[in-house]
C-alpha cells in the first residue's frame, strides 16, 4: 500500500468513526452528562442511579426507574392505575387539553404524572408516590391530587411510613381551580396521617415548584432534597421581575433551602433507600432491623423532633 493510500483510508475512518460513535449515542449506548459534557456507559450509569461517576450531577429518571431504586425486587404493588383526566373546562390554547393529555400518554406511556403504590424498601412496608416529570411537567391536575390522596389514605388505614417524590412544575392550568383544590386536598389527608402519629417524608428532586411546594413536598415530618436541586415557588424569572434585583447564582437551590432550614436534608441519590430505611426504623423502633444501616456522611439532619 502506498502512501497515498494510506492517508486517503485514514481520512475515510475519520467520518466513519464519528458517525458510529452518534449512532451509539442515538441507540443509548452512551449517554453524555449535561453538566460536564462527559460520555459514560449508559449501563454503567443505571448503575451509578443515573449519577453522572465524573461530577456527582443527577441526571432526570422516570417513575419506574425510581420505584426499582427504592422498592424491593417484586414487592411493589400499584394503586389506582386506570385513573385519567377529563377535560371538564375545555380548555383550549393551540390545542385541546384532551389532544395533549392523550399525546403525553402516547409519548411517556403514562396516564398522568404521578404512579403510587405499595411495597417493601429494605424490608420495610411502605407507601410510595413518584411523581412524572416527563408528563406535562409534573404538573399537578385532579388525577395527581385524587391518586396521592387515596395513597396517603391506605397509609393511613395500615399504618405505613409514606414517601412522595417530588418533581413538578406546579399547579396545571389547564384544570384551573380544579387543579389548585388538589392542594387543599392533599394537605388535609396528611394532617390525618400526622395525626395517627405517622412518618411521612418528602424527597424534592429537581425541579421541585409551584403549588406542589405549597403544599406536600414541604409539610414532611423530614424533608429531604436531592443535591442541586431547584426548590421553589414562583420562577426566578418572575421573581427578579417584580424585585427588580438580581437574584444570588444559588438562590432556590437545595443546598440555599438547606441552609435556609426549609430542608432537613441534603441526600444523594445512591444512599436515599439506605437513608430512608434507617429513618423508618429510628422512627418506628418495632421493625426489626435487618442490618444496622449508619447514616451517610453528606446527610445534615435538623434537631427538630417527630411527633
Amino acid at each position: 500500500m502506498s502512501l497515498f493510500d494510506w492517508f486517503a483510508n485514514r481520512r475515510k475512518s475519520g467520518p466513519m468513526s464519528q458517525e458510529r460513535q452518534e449512532r451509539e449515542i442515538a441507540d443509548g449506548l452512551w449517554t453524555k452528562c449535561p453538566e460536564c459534557g462527559v460520555l459514560t456507559y449508559t449501563k454503567d450509569l443505571r448503575a451509578n442511579q443515573m449519577v453522572c461517576l465524573e461530577c456527582g450531577h443527577h441526571l432526570r429518571v422516570d417513575g419506574l426507574e425510581r420505584i426499582s431504586q427504592l422498592i424491593d425486587g417484586t414487592t411493589w404493588m400499584p394503586l389506582d392505575e386506570n385513573l385519567q383526566a377529563v377535560d371538564a373546562l375545555k380548555f383550549r390554547d393551540r390545542k385541546s387539553y384532551s389532544d395533549r393529555l392523550r399525546e403525553y400518554q402516547d409519548k411517556t406511556g403514562c396516564l398522568d404524572a404521578v404512579k403510587t403504590g405499595l411495597g417493601k424498601l429494605d424490608g420495610l412496608p411502605v407507601a410510595l408516590g413518584v411523581m412524572e416529570f416527563q408528563f406535562m411537567g409534573g404538573s399537578m391536575g385532579s388525577v395527581v391530587g385524587e391518586k396521592l390522596t387515596r395513597l396517603i389514605e391506605r397509609a393511613t388505614r395500615e399504618r405505613l411510613p409514606l414517601m412522595i417524590i417530588c418533581a413538578s412544575g406546579g399547579a396545571r392550568m389547564q384544570e384551573g381551580m380544579l387543579s389548585l383544590m388538589q392542594m387543599a386536598k392533599i394537605s388535609g389527608a396528611l394532617e390525618r396521617h400526622r395525626e395517627n402519629k405517622l412518618l411521612y417524608i418528602p424527597i424534592l428532586t429537581h425541579p421541585t415548584t409551584g403549588g406542589v411546594t405549597a403544599s406536600f413536598a414541604m409539610l414532611g415530618d423530614i424533608i429531604i432534597a436531592e443535591p442541586k436541586a431547584t426548590i421553589g415557588f414562583a420562577g426566578r424569572r418572575v421573581i427578579e421581575q417584580t424585585l427588580r434585583e438580581k437574584l444570588p447564582e444559588d438562590f432556590q437551590s437545595a443546598e440555599d433551602l438547606l441552609l435556609h432550614g426549609f430542608v432537613d436534608a441534603i441526600v444523594p441519590r445512591t444512599q436515599i433507600k439506605k437513608t430512608l430505611a434507617q429513618l423508618i426504623c429510628l422512627h418506628q423502633p418495632q421493625s426489626p432491623l435487618s442490618h444496622r444501616i449508619p447514616l451517610p456522611d453528606a446527610m445534615h439532619l435538623s434537631t427538630t423532633a417527630i411527633d
